[in-house]
């Protein structure tokens, strides 16, 4: 399976593991699954790093290539899609990784229920 993770579940998967209920850090550790961090994670982190809100001083794609994540770009394909998907999430960084894994027919892993109003698969 092919899972995009939340900003919050690579941030937790890296600084809080505790954090991921059992079924998810399960996925996360199925050798048959592929999880990709998105870029669209990456430029969230940063801006909230930038502005104060978290404080990440550590390089970001290495970690997530020793945690045996794959880096995922955001596409113009990704970007389209944005226009047919509801606005029932405001966050614009949610709306992408959630056009993103509609787009690729990903699965996306997060805590967040307001995922739950879109077509794409949810874990």
């Amino acid at each position: 399976m092919k899972i995009i993770i939340d900003t919050h579940i690579f941030l937790w998967a890296l600084y809080e593991p505790e954090k991921i209920n059992k079924d998810k850090q399960q996925e996360l550790e199925a050798l048959s699954n592929t999880i990709y961090v998105s870029s669209i994670s990456l430029i969230e982190i940063m801006i909230k790093n930038s502005i104060g809100k978290l404080s990440i001083h550590d390089d970001l794609i290495k970690a997530a290539e020793e945690s045996g994540f794959e880096l995922l770009d955001f596409s113009a394909t990704d970007a389209i899609a944005l226009s047919s998907i509801p606005l029932h999430h405001k966050d614009p960084f949610d709306r992408m990784l959630i056009a993103q894994a509609i787009t690729n027919k990903y699965h996306l892993m997060s805590e967040d229920t307001k995922f739950k109003h879109y077509s794409c698969k949810l874990i």
